[in-house]
């Protein structure tokens, strides 16, 4: 099984700077969790524009939900969740759960 944290940024007040550090900065420090998986971003848009979509969307996937509070417990994890701070000015919503897959009939 798969457990992923998902985190949603809203709207930055400078997107260039906002990218620039998640991409030199942040993402080195997230990487660094040890038990991590894998890491995917992306920018979602809305399918209905009157809902806002966030700015950017980062998924973390980790062997079990034990093993992301054990990243997170580590000195690397609590690097990573502290830096959040630094860069999330449209603030940062973070979800997680096990994911259940589900094969489309063919």
């Amino acid at each position: 099984m798969v457990h992923r944290l998902v985190v949603s940024y809203g709207q930055p007040e400078d997107p260039a700077a906002f990218d620039a550090y998640y991409r030199d900065t942040h993402t080195p420090l997230a990487t660094k969790m040890p038990g991590l998986v894998r890491l995917t971003t992306g920018s979602p848009q809305a399918l209905d524009p009157s809902q806002p979509a966030p700015y950017l969307v980062a998924e973390l996937d980790f062997e079990s939900e034990q093993a992301m509070g054990a990243a997170f417990a580590s000195e690397e994890g609590k690097a990573a969740a502290g830096d959040v701070a630094e860069f999330a000015t449209g603030g940062a919503t973070m979800t997680h759960y096990e994911v259940n897959e589900v094969h489309a009939a063919r």
